[in-house]
């Protein structure tokens, strides 16, 4: 499981850093003082889990957990207690108040792992997919988007791009119902969004549009995942 911690307080990063290392499951990624920059970190890179201030400059805990896929999980760390109640309307795992005891963040990391633990088969599901004389094993979730080239099917992957060839019918076969099409050229993989509008949506730096002929099953698919 991938982690950054964001608190604008170098003491408050080192502590939590120090907690982690008992972890062996977690590994620590990246660490960052600004809402921003760590925004912009993870729209690039894959992150599970988000250890977050809330009362930070240019943009808050809060505000920076409602910009975050739905896939990854937030563990509010704050002085501030009269925030937990917005934060548990956000769905957070936890909210710990500083100073944070390691037994208390122990509790709160094991929640996060016991729900890691019952992720679905579909979400880990594996998909084979052959390209010239090779065939790769890949776990769907890693899948950002499919795009059609003609007579192949180019698999845009967090850290590849795999051709093959096969038609948009026999890549929905093969997918879990994480993945929706959205275009005659285009299927993605709605647990990697971003952002979305009517016409339009977002993976990683990719615009990916959506068609007539798709709008109304996607949008209805997309409002359901944003009021899980």
């Amino acid at each position: 499981m991938r982690a950054i911690i964001v608190d604008d307080e170098p003491k408050a990063i080192e502590l939590l850093k120090s907690y982690l290392n008992h972890f062996s499951s977690i590994e620590l990624v990246a660490t960052f003082r600004n809402g921003l920059k760590a925004f912009e970190y993870i729209s690039k890179e894959p992150v599970d889990l988000i250890l977050l201030d809330i009362n930070m400059p240019h943009i808050t805990g809060i505000s920076l957990s409602k910009m975050l896929p739905d896939n990854i999980k937030v563990i509010f760390t704050t002085a501030y207690s009269e925030y937990a109640v917005e934060s548990y309307e956000i769905q957070a795992v936890d909210y710990l108040v500083k100073p944070i005891s390691l037994e208390r963040f122990t509790k709160s990391i094991s929640r996060v792992l016991s729900s890691k633990t019952h992720t679905t088969e579909k979400e880990n599901q594996l998909i084979f997919v052959k390209s010239g004389f090779e065939t790769f094993r890949l776990v769907s979730t890693s899948i950002l988007f499919l795009e059609k080239d003609g007579n192949y099917m180019n698999y845009h992957c967090k850290n590849q791009k795999i051709m093959a060839r096969e038609t948009v019918q026999e890549s929905m076969e093969k997918l879990p119902d994480t993945f929706i099409q959205t275009h005659k050229s285009f299927i993605i993989n709605l647990e990697n969004i971003s952002s979305f509008t009517s016409n339009e949506l977002t993976i990683g730096k990719e615009k990916i549009p959506i068609s007539e002929t798709y709008k109304n099953e996607v949008l209805k698919r997309l409002e359901n995942n944003a009021s899980r």
